[in-house]
């Protein structure tokens, strides 16, 4: 068995847990921080479900007593997946354990969808797949990643680890839950390759067929609210990473530009971000680079 790091150590010993029953997500199989506090989260939760079962068949006789509502249907109770109860867990881990803050931004499209509507035809041709916009929000992602590297890092126990490659996690919702398969080296790829991981990895997650190994070991994710209609949201870490880029829903707006009102198509941006690592300096250059990126798509390595 890998060793484990003083912070997973420290958690293994006060919690009293079988290091040998915990199922590591790190590189080679090794037990994260996160991995740790699961396991311990678990344990809690099956004590207290135990108490909590004991307790309540002691004041109030048999289970089925406790919700006569059950028996007309008016109330439904069954098993979370062990999709949504990972999630849950991780969730919760994110919260407890990272300073989360976020901050917005907003970013005119009109730029983009123009570029996109006059490539389209010529891309779908020459790679048999359409030109989306997710593939630019990745190619600017990770021009901010490089601009502002403590956002591509992460805290291990008292250490930080600076990440200096780009594996960007894309967010995908599915029936059974929401899953974050990892686009790797995404600074090497061409928009075409993008592309085609994010719909081949979509296309998996629909049919319940990613590996667990396309969901392990990203530095960022991206997550698109807009697809199901969000203009605003705060989007929640994925640890161990220290930030996450929330995309939303594009409308059509009046904003002032050189002191006329025009409309254009905005979509607002949200950074989600471990503020114990990173600054709210930080946090603002990150976005506005993003901004830059979109709004100016031109200065992106566009390769079609």
């Amino acid at each position: 068995a890998a060793a484990l790091s003083p912070a997973v150590r420290r958690i293994v010993d006060e919690e009293k847990l079988d290091s040998s029953k915990i199922s590591g997500t790190g590189k080679g199989g090794r037990i994260t921080k996160g991995d740790a506090l699961v396991a311990a989260q678990d344990r809690a939760a099956s004590e207290r479900t135990d108490t909590d079962s004991g307790t309540a068949t002691e004041m109030a006789g048999p289970v089925e007593s406790l919700a006569p509502a059950a028996k007309d249907g008016r109330v439904v109770r069954k098993k979370m997946s062990p999709l949504r109860r990972k999630i849950a867990q991780q969730l919760v881990m994110a919260q407890h354990t990272a300073a989360i803050l976020t901050t917005f931004n907003e970013c005119d499209m009109s730029e983009v969808q123009a570029l996109r509507a006059h490539a389209q035809e010529q891309f779908t041709k020459k790679n048999g797949l359409k030109l989306g916009f997710m593939s630019f929000f990745v190619k600017a992602t990770v021009a901010a990643l490089k601009a502002v590297p403590a956002i591509n890092g992460r805290i291990e126990g008292d250490d930080f680890i600076q990440n200096n490659f780009y594996d960007i996690g894309v967010a995908v919702g599915t029936e059974r839950g929401l899953v974050v398969p990892i686009v790797r080296d995404a600074d090497k790829k061409s928009f075409a390759d993008l592309e085609r991981d994010i719909a081949d990895y979509a296309r998996k997650a629909r049919e319940g067929k990613l590996k667990i190994e396309e969901l392990q070991g990203g530095t960022f994710t991206i997550s698109n609210g807009g697809v199901y209609g969000s203009l605003l949201s705060t989007p929640i870490l994925n640890p161990p990473q220290s930030g996450i880029l929330g995309m939303h829903k594009i409308m059509e707006r009046p904003i002032a530009v050189n002191g006329a009102v025009v409309v254009r198509p905005m979509m607002y941006l949200a950074l989600s971000y471990d503020h114990r690592i990173i600054d709210g300096k930080e946090a603002v250059a990150f976005l506005i680079k993003v901004k830059e990126g979109i709004e100016n798509p031109k200065t992106l390595p566009i390769d079609f």
